[in-house]
Parts: structure tokens; sequence; C-alpha cells
């Protein structure tokens, strides 16, 4: 989970992301979508997982700034294992908070 928040906080490492998606739920996304960068991602508290078999989840909320704009995103995200491989299958988002950032 963590390596895919740094693709995203990077940016340009769209194959990568998918390559971690769950094919059957990747459907629309591309590698050049994924790679864009629109948004600083600013930090990341892991909030909870857990693992049952091959299937696992993570509880997270990342911080990211758009414009002069700071958000924070809570997401639960689903994984599973194949192959010894986890793999991103999806997650319930929430938008947390958005706050303007103060002008000197």
């Amino acid at each position: 989970m963590r390596s895919r928040y740094s693709a995203y906080a990077l940016g340009g490492y769209g194959r990568y992301l998918l390559k971690t998606w769950f094919a059957p739920m990747a459907k629309g996304l591309s590698e050049a979508l994924l790679s864009r960068r629109d948004q600083d991602w600013l930090g990341l508290q892991v909030l909870g997982s857990d693992k049952s078999g091959n299937q696992g989840w993570v509880e997270f909320k990342a911080k990211y700034q758009e414009g002069d704009t700071i958000s924070e995103m809570h997401e639960k995200s689903i994984f599973i294992l194949i192959d010894q491989q986890w793999f991103y299958i999806g997650g319930e988002v929430q938008q947390v908070a958005d706050s303007p950032l103060l002008r000197r």
C-alpha cells in the first residue's frame, strides 16, 4: 500500500500502479492517466490493516494539495493475494476535509 502511495506522490509510475491493480477492476484506467501528478501528496497515515487468507485491507488517511487547497482523504483499501503478490481491488473513499491555505 505504501508503495502505491509513493507511486502517486512521485508521479510517472502508472505502469506500476496498473501492475498492482487487480486487472478486472482496472477497466478504463491507463498508464498515462495513472502517471499524472495533478496534486502534491503531503503525507500518509496508516490507521490499520489486517489480512485473512488471500484477502486484506489497509485503512489510511492521506493529505494532498491542489492549488490553494489542502485536502485529506480517508480510504479503506481492499487487496487480494495472488501468487504471493498483493493486488488492489478497490476501496471505500471519503473526503475528510478541505482547507484553503493561509495567504500572506
